[in-house]
């Protein structure tokens, strides 16, 4: 079960890359169509969320730690993404800078939390 579980965990983290750096390229293989407009944004959230998956999936002793280690990466990657969107991106609807802070502030508070950090408690 272990390496079924790491063949998926990998396959979806690694879907979750091609979709961040080229979501145009994913859409073609999959769907037959390149991403355009506001598909390319969605594609990237997206692929943040398969590589929280795969990191969530990855076997250990410690599944909680695993659960904590994906949502902070989550987090954290999709409150820089949707910085990033804010200041230079052109979609920037009235829910994107609430969304970005409440990412950064589930961020701090994961990281703040840190149960892969206290082995001993």
């Amino acid at each position: 079960m272990n390496k079924v579980l790491i063949f998926a965990a990998v396959s979806e983290a690694a879907t979750g890359v091609a979709l961040l750096i080229v979501p145009s390229v994913v859409g073609r293989l999959l769907l037959g169509e390149e991403l355009t407009g506001i598909a390319i944004p969605v594609a990237r959230v997206a692929g943040i969320a398969l590589i929280a998956l795969g990191l969530a999936c990855w076997p250990g002793k410690e599944p909680n730690r695993n659960a904590s280690l994906a949502m902070l990466t989550y987090n954290l990657l999709v409150a820089l993404y949707f910085l990033y969107l804010g200041l230079h991106g052109e979609w920037v609807g009235v829910l994107l800078w609430p969304a970005a802070v409440l990412h950064a502030i589930l961020t701090i508070l994961l990281a703040a939390a840190r149960p892969w950090g206290n082995r001993g408690a």
